[in-house]
């Protein structure tokens, strides 16, 4: 007789559509009312191409390669887009002020409860505007989510977020120093170099582990990561403000203190659901950050991904901005209540590896 398998029934079997399709409904609801709520803002909604030169310059940050082919067989490198920030901000570039934007974005080395190889990215950018616009639009958006569920509450593993709850907003220093007893930015400098050291002999004081190898970038994941993100989000929305300019990756310098960045993230019943930027414009100063940044990644994947020089030129022409990237599928699973980010996808990515 034939083993029952454990494995289980694929997303499209009828009884496991059945259940996931009041997440799905949701999704549609939650989209369509925020479309509504771009529109009724003036936002033009925006869509981007997929293929691009350069999937974007993180150190661990990883994208999906592909190739095209001309018509008498050259190849030429692509990668699947991790963002639509860069074309984006090309249209910024080329004149336009308010723009939204559902773009599918394809990260790898990505699953998991919160994370899918495939997922949907929503963007928006403000051009002329100050960041703390998008703090505005957070609030608003957690709102809607919530009333077009008739869900009084976001939800996540048992954790709940009251959507109307003016946002908790916490720099990055108050939050090591609260959460951790760490003077983060006793180890950074106003030109953006940080003392490794030093930070690292804050780490011991507290009692959280340090490596040989571990650079200052790694220590202030890793506070960050098991310290300060389990606290956040809970009861009301968190704003994490202010990252240390080192970590500011598109944003650019506050000008209240160049130690810190005009970037701030967005979470809800401890899941991260946003990254916002006042934009950096300076190309110059972007193109070194991006080479620091593919330098980390030459040194721990034994990989580099190529500068989008399109994107550096448009800076040029780019007007002051704000702009962020929420994780659309995580939203609708808080507002919606569902568990795994693949009960809110209409159709997931098979699984693959062991």
């Amino acid at each position: 007789m034939k083993a029952a398998s454990s494995k289980p029934s694929p997303w499209w079997t009828p009884g496991v559509h059945a259940d996931r399709r009041p997440f799905l409904l949701g999704r549609n609801a939650i989209q369509a009312a925020l479309r509504g709520f771009f529109a009724r803002r003036d936002f033009i909604e925006v869509d981007t191409s997929t293929l691009q030169i350069s999937p974007g310059n993180e150190a661990h940050l990883h994208a999906f390669h592909t190739e095209a082919v001309t018509t008498d067989g050259q190849l030429h490198p692509f990668f699947l887009h991790t963002s639509p920030e860069f074309a984006c901000k090309k249209l910024l570039a080329a004149g336009e002020r308010r723009i939204a934007c559902f773009a599918h974005v394809y990260r790898n080395r990505e699953r998991g409860p919160l994370h899918h190889p495939e997922f949907t990215m929503l963007e928006w950018y403000r051009a002329g505007e100050g960041y703390e616009s998008l703090m505005v639009d957070c609030a608003h958006i957690l709102a809607l989510a919530a009333e077009t569920m008739g869900a009084k509450a976001l939800t996540y593993r048992g954790r709940d977020v009251d959507p109307s709850a003016v946002s908790e907003r916490l720099s990055v220093a108050e939050a090591f120093d609260r959460y951790a007893g760490i003077d983060l930015l006793a180890s950074v400098f106003a030109d953006g170099a940080t003392d490794r050291d030093h930070l690292a002999s804050e780490l011991k004081h507290a009692g959280i582990r340090v490596a040989n190898d571990d650079g200052w970038a790694d220590l202030f994941s890793r506070v960050l990561v098991e310290k300060i993100e389990p606290h956040l989000g809970f009861g009301r929305p968190t704003i994490l403000d202010e990252y240390p300019v080192c970590e500011a990756a598109l944003a650019r310098p506050s000008a209240r203190d160049p130690r810190v960045a005009e970037r701030f993230e967005l979470y809800a019943c401890g899941v991260e659901l946003a990254n916002a930027f006042g934009e950096l414009t300076n190309a110059k100063e972007q193109r070194r950050r991006f080479q620091v940044e593919m330098a980390e990644k030459a040194r721990i994947y034994g990989e580099t991904y190529p500068l989008d020089e399109d994107f550096l030129d448009a800076l040029s022409l780019m007007p002051e901005a704000s702009g962020i990237a929420l994780g659309f599928d995580r939203l609708v699973m808080l507002a919606t209540g569902a568990a795994r980010i693949d009960q809110v996808l209409w159709a997931p990515v098979a699984e693959f590896g062991s």
